[in-house]
């Protein structure tokens, strides 16, 4: 497949061939996806992560094909002190291109206009979602001129993302998800395997982890839904940015 005329993803998608892409990279491995779209899609490239419970594969696998890579992280200042903490142990030992975007507001500004918006239902939810996590990714994706974006995500981590394809077409960007069908065991397995840690708190029963404030371990609910958004929500929207 062609690699020119790809930079701009039309609507009806005649500028990209999802099938076809998608049935190339399923019969890769995770590193070969990687690899391949970096040699034949247009870039800039970038990898996302929230340096969650198993980041440390994503950011890994990458980072093997192009040390260099911008590594986006969404930083909403709720971040529980060990993410922080974890942000520095892989950045320091994975020499990682950490590039941090943040909402125009701080968390102090925000509260005093809006008070707790994860407090106040579903709709105030996702407009604290929206201010603290998508539109500082759509920044990120325009200043860094993005053509392909990969992401950490996997069909097994729940039912809203058991449909989640290799290769998505945007309108300005590819996004990439190269460890699509990954289970937990090739998580652990690749993890054990490069001597690479989980998150400090995955020990502690968090196995989904995002603000301090909108988290809780697996112990302390009734279903893996529960853990993130007191259930209300799964996806806080930023991976759904220019869904296709």
């Amino acid at each position: 497949m062609p690699a020119s005329s790809m930079r701009s993803c039309s609507p009806a998608g005649q500028s990209c061939d999802i099938d076809g892409t998608n049935a190339l990279l399923a019969s890769y491995s995770a590193g070969e996806r990687v690899r391949w779209c970096l040699d034949n899609l247009p870039g800039p490239a970038i990898l996302s992560s929230s340096f969650g419970a198993q980041s440390a594969v994503s950011l890994h696998l990458v980072l093997q094909q192009k040390p260099d890579i911008p590594v986006v992280l969404i930083d909403t200042g709720y971040l529980f002190p060990e993410t922080y903490r974890f942000i520095d142990e892989l950045r320091s030992r994975l020499d990682i291109n950490l590039k941090v975007y943040r909402s125009e507001f701080s968390p102090a500004w925000q509260e005093a206009r809006f008070g707790e918006r994860w407090q106040q239902g579903q709709n105030a939810l996702s407009e604290y979602n929206d201010e603290n996590k998508v539109l500082p990714m759509k920044r990120a994706l325009g200043e860094l001129d993005v053509g392909i974006w990969f992401a950490g995500l996997r069909r097994s981590q729940s039912d809203s993302r058991s449909a989640i394809k290799y290769a998505e077409c945007k309108e300005t960007h590819w996004k990439i998800h190269p460890l699509a069908d990954w289970t937990d065991k090739d998580i652990y397995d690749y993890l054990k395997a490069h001597n690479l840690p989980y998150h400090p708190l995955w020990e502690k029963g968090y196995i989904s982890i995002g603000d301090q404030h909108t988290t809780l371990p697996i112990h302390a609910v009734d279903s893996v839904d529960q853990t993130r958004f007191f259930g209300i929500k799964r996806e806080c929207g930023l991976h759904e940015i220019g869904r296709s």
